[in-house]
């Protein structure tokens, strides 16, 4: 007679039955008030300088009163950082690819002096200096470029190295000394254009400052809606990586260099009309203060992260600190001092965000 009793190990309905039908589930852990905010401003990065931006408005606001929050004072705010916030879009751009470049300030300021000694000293009609500039501007960027990608420089080696040729082209093809305003009026007034304004009751906002907008406004399209804007982020998230998704890496980098060399002989052609003179040694520290706005605005030293915008309002946030604590009677020594634990407080908070997992 057939035994028709199963084997125990293949008794597969009977072991199904007796079996634990407990959902696996995997532990979150309790996030809390402070690892919530921290989640959410590892997706809005840019929340970080327009909550600072905000608070410093309101707190400075309360100890200036009605001085701060004068149409003058505001508008004045938003001239006095128009040229640092054009050097800082172009930082940026540096930045996201996880590179930093030294030099946007010395470009900026050569370009100046090569449009102004071609209009106003050698009698090349100002629109032909102008574009001379924005070539320069271009090729110095190509240069810092082919520094990065062809002779494998790391991007602060490199560009401190142009910061140095570039200050000296300057103060050579300048001879260290200033061009007057009021030979610049006289020969190639287009040159002062952005020192020109738009007067609205005591508001008065210049046509650098609108610049400034305008810049970053197009910047965030090309970043955000175009496939070339998204290789960027790549490239600065993982380069390696976005080499094997088949971005030509290298050639992008230059791009970018090359665009940010652009900008900075936009800012060069502003900063004549904030000024009103071209001098070889104006804006020396702005360099250091591009990447100041850039820090403060949220984006990302190691590159890969953070919005256009934040630079823009990393400048913002600057100015007001400024602004406000000059009204408040501060001494300048003790502005520096707050703008240095500002810089602090904003890579400290940028690490503590990285630490969420993506």
């Amino acid at each position: 007679m057939a035994d028709n009793t199963k084997p125990s190990g293949q008794d597969f309905e009977r072991n199904l039955d007796e079996s634990d039908a407990t959902v696996a589930q995997f532990s979150t852990g309790q996030r809390g008030f402070v690892g919530a905010v921290q989640h959410v401003l590892h997706a809005n990065p840019t929340w970080v300088p327009v909550i600072v931006l905000a608070v410093s408005v309101g707190i400075f606001g309360l100890i200036a009163g009605d001085r701060f929050f004068s149409a003058f004072n505001l508008t004045l705010i938003m001239q006095q950082v128009s040229i640092i916030g054009i050097l800082a879009a172009a930082q940026s751009l540096i930045v996201i690819t996880a590179g930093i470049d030294l030099s946007v300030a010395a470009v900026m300021v050569l370009m100046s002096v090569i449009s102004g000694k071609l209009a106003v000293e050698l009698g090349v009609p100002a629109p032909l200096a102008i574009l001379a500039g924005f070539a320069g501007g271009v090729g110095a960027g190509y240069l810092n470029g082919v520094l990065v990608t062809r002779i494998k420089l790391p991007p602060f080696i490199a560009t401190l190295g142009t910061w140095n040729v570039f200050f000296a082209l300057n103060l050579w093809l300048s001879g260290a000394q200033s061009i007057r305003g009021q030979d610049i009026d006289a020969e190639a007034p287009l040159l002062k254009i952005f020192g020109e304004s738009i007067e609205i009751g005591s508001a008065r906002l210049t046509y650098g400052a609108i610049l400034m907008f305008v810049i970053f406004a197009a910047l965030w399209y090309i970043l955000n809606k175009t496939a070339w804007g998204r290789h960027v982020y790549m490239i600065g998230d993982d380069k390696e990586a976005a080499e094997l998704a088949g971005i030509r890496t290298d050639r992008t980098l230059r791009q970018v260099y090359m665009l940010a060399g652009f900008i900075c002989a936009l800012a060069a052609w502003a900063s004549i009309g904030r000024v009103g003179s071209i001098s070889p040694q104006s804006f020396y520290e702005g360099n250091l203060e591009s990447i100041t706005a850039v820090v403060i605005g949220g984006i990302s030293l190691f590159g890969g992260r953070g919005s256009i915008m934040g630079a823009l309002f990393g400048a913002l946030i600057v100015g007001v600190f400024q602004s406000g604590l000059r009204l408040a009677g501060v001494d300048v020594l003790w502005q520096v001092f707050a703008i240095g634990w500002l810089i602090i407080l904003a890579v400290a908070v940028d690490q503590w965000i990285r630490k969420v997992s993506a």
